[in-house]
C-alpha cells in the first residue's frame, strides 16, 4: 500500500509528520514524501526541513493520498500542486488532508458538494470551494478524509488506519505511539478558549 505525502514551501511539519508516524507503523505500507523536486523542503516557519525523496512527476498513482496545511495561500490560483493532487485523486483508495491541506483538496475542485473540516479560522474558505464544513476533528464522506487543526492529523490517521487495516491493528498502533492525550490546559478550541487566551493568539505567538 502506497501512502504520498506530498511537501511544498512552508508546509506545517506536524501536519506531515504527525500522520506518518502513524501510518508507516500500517502492515505492508510504504510512505513517500514527494515534492516539485526531490531534497529539503522547509517549514511554515522556516526552521525545519523534510526530505521529499521522490518529485511528484515520478508518481502515478498512489493509495492514499495524505496531503499537510501550512502557508498554502499561494497554490490556491491552480499550479502543478493542485494539477498533481487531481490527478492522484483520480486512482486514490483515500483521499485525506490536515487542517488548511484541505483548502488545497478544495482548490483542487475535489470538496464541492462535500462536507468537510479544516482548522477553525478557515472555515468561510474552505465553505468559498463548496464544501460544507463541520466542527468536527475528523470529517469522512466517501473517500476523502479531512481533519482539522495540526494535532488532529493524528486522530484522523487512526481513523484511516482502522479502515485500511481493522480497529485492533488501529488501536496497537495508538499504543505503540503511546498516544493517550492528557493535556495540561482545555483551550484548543474557540469555544473553550478564554478571552485573555484568544487576545494572546491574535496578538501572535512569535
Amino acid at each position: 500500500m502506497r501512502i504520498v505525502i506530498p511537501l511544498f514551501d512552508r508546509f506545517t511539519a506536524l501536519d506531515a509528520v504527525g500522520p506518518y508516524d502513524v501510518l508507516k507503523l500500517l502492515p505492508g505500507a510504504e510512505v513517500v514524501f514527494a515534492a516539485t523536486r526531490t531534497g529539503p523542503v522547509r517549514n511554515n516557519v522556516g526552521s525545519l526541513a523534510l526530505t521529499a525523496d521522490a518529485a511528484l512527476d515520478e508518481i502515478d498513482s498512489c493509495d492514499v493520498l495524505m496531503v499537510p496545511g501550512g502557508a498554502v495561500d499561494a497554490y490556491l490560483a491552480g499550479g502543478p500542486l493542485l494539477d498533481w493532487i487531481r490527478r492522484m485523486h483520480q486512482h486514490t483508495r483515500w483521499t485525506t488532508s490536515v487542517c488548511t491541506g484541505s483548502l488545497l483538496l478544495g482548490a483542487a475542485g475535489l470538496l464541492h458538494g462535500r462536507t468537510a473540516t479544516t482548522h477553525w479560522r478557515r472555515t468561510e474558505m474552505l465553505e468559498s470551494f463548496g464544501a460544507t464544513y463541520t466542527a468536527h476533528r475528523v470529517v469522512t464522506d466517501g473517500k476523502l478524509v479531512t481533519a482539522a487543526g495540526v494535532s488532529a492529523g493524528i486522530d484522523m490517521a487512526l481513523t484511516l488506519a482502522a479502515q485500511v487495516a481493522d480497529p485492533t491493528t488501529a488501536e496497537a498502533i495508538q499504543l505503540a505511539i503511546e498516544y493517550d492525550p492528557q493535556p495540561p490546559f482545555d483551550a484548543g478550541s474557540p469555544a473553550k478558549a478564554s478571552p485573555a487566551v484568544r487576545a494572546r493568539f491574535a496578538a501572535g505567538l512569535r
